[in-house]
């Protein structure tokens, strides 16, 4: 089942296939993926449900990292559709041309990237917003003069007098924005997504989910849009993340590249298993010697000696899989870090409430709902992430997202009733008609948000523990308890894959990853 050249992957979303791809692209060493669930991607999968594809939480494929895209595009070749150019592109460091595939290629088949525009807007005072806040005279006309006049005056006081050291998010938040602007736009949805006070959210979150973005830079690129020509450069490295206007998206969803990935592992001599579970790590010497995996299908269980461990298991689940050996106040910090869980109702239409001026559908890809009064926290058009997604391009398919704890009532909800939620907020807020939905379903993501409350602020007392065992590589979001972004948790992936070639124990240099203002991927490690 094992030798002593394996390396035991827990985990079949982005980093755990990354790292078994690497692992084959780098090394002589085994990789052997265990998924506890029946699909491949994690939170990255896309739900085909009738024909109707679903994309759970959206997932814009743009990164900072030379590396990370040149990787997806070796995996999914670009595919251009007609009337649509890049030229020529700064890209690993130089300006070069970008393979691509014209969508008349009888070649060109399911396997292929497209380039996508980015719109995404909030839905506050039932109106539309530009997200983010573009400062526009229509934004400025919508607010009121009024509004638009405190919100410049709390900015510059902020400016002023800014908080020294931000303790929270709130503090975060209100430093780049101004209370007047943090209290309207930013303070509720983030509550809804999270479930408890912006005072009791670490600053941390804002610094790797948003890093330098503020009214200033959002200004800026106002400005540059009104003035300058669009770029063709879809790195669009010198663009903040938030701001960026374009970006890559398999034909057929994200979970489609993962099983792709998937298909090259195994083709390459890989093994990735499904409904496998690992419920036992045995540690000696700092070491691990042997993992206990159930077969969740039968219940039956067996053993696997790796010389290596990556995990991207919840750090929860992982910390109990290793028992009594982990100290108790280690073991009580796991045990108290929170998430969110994530749910997503797909609904297909006939049509949407609300009218574009100028297209049958509006464009968005995603619509922030600001709106108190609702639970819903946002929308995806997934007819604007792929046409392909969707079986009939006439149909509108939407994901309504809620977000909430496992202890929570609207977790308990049925599918039914999850449905039901969905179509009445929207019809409530204007969106659709209940008359026009034709069918639905629901998809239940645990643990999809690792949180930084609760014990998180004790959670480098865990890392340190976790750190000590020589051949353990915490990778991904959930492995790490860090909200990282796909393209963070593949870097961490590759970063322990290099760290097993070279035979380094240390792994600061995969936390590091998306902890500057900056991507890490531009530091030393990757020059």
């Amino acid at each position: 089942m094992s030798s002593p050249s394996t390396a035991l992957i827990v985990g079949a979303g982005p980093a755990g296939l990354t790292a078994a791809y690497e692992l084959l692209q780098q090394t002589q060493i085994h990789p052997y993926v265990v998924e506890a669930t029946d699909r491949i991607g994690g939170i990255s999968a896309t739900i085909n449900y009738k024909g109707n594809r679903m994309d759970i939480g959206g997932h814009r494929f743009f990164s900072k990292s030379d590396r990370v895209m040149d990787w997806w595009l070796s995996i999914l070749p670009l595919q251009l559709e007609p009337g649509q150019t890049i030229g020529e592109l700064t890209y690993q460091g130089k300006s070069r041309s970008i393979p691509t595939i014209s969508a008349a290629d009888p070649s060109a088949g399911d396997n292929v990237m497209l380039l996508r525009q980015r719109k995404s807007r909030i839905f506050f005072r039932r109106k539309f917003f530009d997200y983010p806040l573009s400062f526009s005279p229509t934004t400025l006309k919508q607010l009121g003069v009024g509004w638009s006049t405190k919100a410049v005056f709390s900015y510059l006081k902020q400016v002023a007098h800014p908080i020294r050291e931000e303790k929270n998010l709130e503090e975060f938040f209100i430093n780049r924005f101004g209370k007047h602007l943090y209290h309207t736009f930013f303070k509720s949805y983030t509550e809804k997504v999270w479930g408890v006070p912006c005072q009791q959210i670490s600053a941390e979150w804002g610094a790797q989910r948003i890093k330098a973005l503020s009214i200033t830079q959002a200004v800026k690129h106002f400005v540059r849009q009104q003035f300058s020509a669009p770029s063709s450069d879809f790195t669009q490295k010198k663009t903040q993340t938030s701001l960026i206007e374009q970006f890559l998206y398999p034909k057929l969803g994200p979970g489609h590249l993962w099983e792709v990935v998937t298909d090259q592992v195994k083709a390459k001599g890989g093994e990735v298993h499904m409904l496998q579970k690992v419920v036992g790590l045995e540690l000696k010497n700092n070491r691990i010697t042997s993992a206990t995996v159930q077969d969740l299908a039968n219940g039956t269980t067996y053993q696997v000696q790796p010389e290596y461990v990556i995990s991207t298991m919840p750090i929860r689940s992982l910390v109990r899989t290793l028992g009594s050996v982990v100290p108790p106040d280690i073991r009580k910090i796991a045990e108290e870090l929170p998430y969110r869980n994530f749910i997503s109702v797909g609904l297909l239409l006939h049509q949407l409430a609300i009218k574009s001026d100028t297209e049958q559908l509006i464009q968005d890809n995603w619509i922030y709902i600001q709106e108190p009064d609702v639970l819903a926290g946002r929308i995806q058009l997934f007819n604007n992430w792929s046409p392909y997604l969707v079986t009939q391009p006439s149909k509108v398919w939407l994901g309504v997202e809620y977000f909430c704890q496992e202890e929570d009532e609207l977790w308990r909800m049925s599918e039914a009733d999850l449905q039901q939620l969905a179509i009445t907020e929207l019809q409530k807020l204007g969106i659709i008609s209940a008359d026009q939905v034709i069918d639905g379903t629901v998809v239940k993501m645990p643990k999809a948000y690792p949180a930084y409350f609760g014990s998180y602020n004790e959670f480098p007392k865990v890392q340190a523990f976790l750190d000590s065992i020589e051949n353990l590589f915490l990778v991904g979001r959930n492995g790490m308890h860090k909200y990282n972004n796909q393209d963070h948790s593949m870097l961490t992936a590759m970063l322990a894959v290099e760290n097993i070639a070279q035979g380094r124990i240390d792994k600061a240099n995969i936390w590091e990853v998306n902890t500057e203002q900056e991507y890490h991927e531009q530091s030393k490690t990757q020059e």
